[in-house]
């Protein structure tokens, strides 16, 4: 087996020229495996070399949220829900959908008794929050957006870039998304994979949702997020929330979210079947979801030419229009629709 790239060069390269963002040529996205931390080590042995980009990854809390001592106990039904069981958590603290009110809150599971930290600027719902002994590996795919660098770099070039292979612009996008959501306003919106939340802090400031909750998997996207949300104060006081969970393991209860988006996102994760289904089981009727992506190839690609981009980009999750409207609709969505410019896709369905 060959020897990967290093990763310094394959950013170096996808960071300059990306008509698709790169993930390792090795990866292959399957089971996540557990790999045993090594004894007297405090946290999980970096994949990744040391930066002196160190934007993302300290957390600065306004004066205010640290001596305020006003709190309440909520024993009523909780959006947010435990990722082993699904039960909706139990909070401990001020009321809210927003950062304030989550960063003084304690989770718990009344169900299986598992507590959830809020100690960082984001809530931690992932399964595997609080691990002591062990350190779950993702694919590299995942691993990458993990890392301080990307996160710096994400808004900073890296996603300017999709523009050459059709995505509209952040604008048009986001216009686009909320021509989808019109029957979902006022209601709960999930932006899953937000990244450092672009298109989250679009939604929040937009006023149409009674509440937006950022969505990564990676701790430095979510720091990014807010190291954006501070440079607004008018966003600090609006009902958005910072949450770090596994796509595959949404952290809500069952038909319990209106409008669920993911932009540029399904390429990236390990398992897009088991997401879509995941986000197909939280959205409530009528909910819909709104998704964007790279394409593998589309129907007016030479036939001649497609097998070369199979071979090309077969380790990774790019798909084919068919193969996205086929995962939407044996996940139960309905009223598939999609608009296609070059690679870009733009798809939505909804929840019957």
């Amino acid at each position: 087996m060959a020897t990967a790239p290093s990763s310094l060069h394959l950013l170096h390269q996808d960071f300059l020229c990306p008509k698709y963002p790169r993930l390792y040529h090795n990866s292959q996205f399957g089971t996540p495996r557990l790999r045993r931390r090594p004894t007297g080590t405090a946290h999980p042995p970096s994949r990744f070399p040391s930066f002196a980009i160190r934007a993302s990854s300290v957390v600065t809390l306004p004066p205010e949220w640290k001596s305020s001592t006003e709190e309440s106990e909520s024993s009523g039904v909780e959006l947010l829900a435990c990722p082993v069981c699904y039960e909706p958590l139990i909070r401990k603290g001020p009321l809210g959908l927003n950062l304030q009110a989550i960063y003084r809150s304690a989770f718990k599971c009344k169900k299986c008794d598992k507590s959830y930290s809020s100690k960082d600027i984001y809530l931690d719902l992932t399964v595997i929050a609080g691990l002591k002994e062990y350190v779950e590996v993702k694919p590299a795919g995942t691993e990458l957006f993990r890392s301080p660098l990307v996160s710096f770099l994400y808004e900073r070039g890296w996603r300017q870039n999709f523009n050459r292979s059709g995505f509209p612009g952040l604008d048009e996008e986001f216009k686009m998304a909320q021509d989808y959501f019109k029957s979902a306003e006022g209601g709960v919106l999930l932006d899953v994979s937000c990244g450092s939340g672009l298109f989250s802090r679009k939604f929040a400031k937009s006023g149409t949702y009674s509440g937006v909750v950022a969505l990564d998997f990676s701790e430095n996207m979510l720091r990014q997020c807010y190291d954006f949300l501070k440079k607004d104060p008018t966003l600090l006081a609006t009902n958005l929330a910072l949450v770090r969970a596994d796509v595959s393991r949404l952290p809500f209860p069952s038909g319990s979210v209106g409008a669920v988006h993911a932009g540029a996102a399904l390429h990236c994760w390990p398992s897009p079947s088991n997401a879509i289904a995941e986000i197909s089981r939280i959205l409530r009727t009528g909910g819909i979801f709104v998704g964007t992506t790279f394409l593998r190839y589309t129907s007016s690609t030479p036939w001649i030419l497609r097998p070369l981009r199979e071979r090309a980009l077969q380790n990774y999750s790019y798909l084919t229009e068919e193969e996205i409207e086929d995962l939407c609709t044996s996940s139960g969505l309905i009223n598939y629709s999609s608009k296609v410019q070059q690679s870009f896709i733009m798809f939505s369905a909804q929840k019957p």
